[in-house]
């Protein structure tokens, strides 16, 4: 199985490519803003996109009652999901390396697979509930208080994925350059698992 130990190394090393460019990236834009203000969403923080955009954000979200944007101390977040990440890595590429040497099936790369999903599915719905929060937990003594036409409080919570007009802003949340590379490392786990389930099969046909 040695193609698909190498495909599998590679694969989980694509995940680190996390601690370096962004997961997530959500953009605002509004006629009194020409250039847009964004956030970029790391696994160990958040960023602004330009230098001053997490300040400006934070400034308009006081009027209407929005809490600032954590830092990465008050999100326990920033400090798991390194770990998390850096421990799959490890993992796959061990997988990856067992796998060239013939130690390990290819059931065990698809096991790789499958948590490395199934983690994605719980940050992804950690990430909703924290923009959930982000949004509509106002404080009640904000200076401007926006309501429905229902007379409920507005929601400010940003799309999960796509486009959402909210006020004058256009909202974009969309996955960044570091989710890009978690998904081709993904993909190329699975195909390390077609790859090594013919390299088995084909070596014990003809043991």
């Amino acid at each position: 199985m040695k193609k698909a130990g190498l495909i599998m190394i590679v694969g989980s090393l694509l995940l680190l490519g996390l601690f370096k460019f962004p997961l997530w990236n959500i953009m605002l834009g509004a006629p009194q803003y020409p250039e847009p203000m964004g956030m970029d969403i790391y696994i160990t923080g958040i960023q602004g996109v330009q230098e001053f955009d997490i300040q400006n954000i934070d400034g308009l979200n006081h009027y209407i009652g929005m809490k600032t944007i954590p830092k990465p101390e008050e999100m326990w977040e920033f400090n798991v999901f390194p770990l998390v990440i850096g421990g799959m890595a490890a993992l796959g590429v061990l997988l990856g390396v067992l796998a060239f040497f013939g130690k390990v099936n290819a059931w065990l790369l698809l096991g790789w697979l499958l948590l490395m999903s199934i983690l994605g599915v719980l940050g992804m719905y950690d990430f909703n509930v924290w923009l959930t929060d982000y949004g509509t937990n106002l404080d009640p003594n904000a200076i401007m208080k926006m309501t429905n036409l229902d007379g409920s409080p507005m929601s400010y919570k940003p799309p999960l994925f796509g486009h959402q007009k909210m006020l004058n802003f256009d909202v974009d949340s969309y996955p960044a350059l570091g989710a890009y590379l978690m998904f081709a490392g993904m993909l190329l786990t699975l195909m390390a698992f077609f790859v090594g389930k013919y390299e088995w099969s084909k070596k014990h046909k003809y043991s």
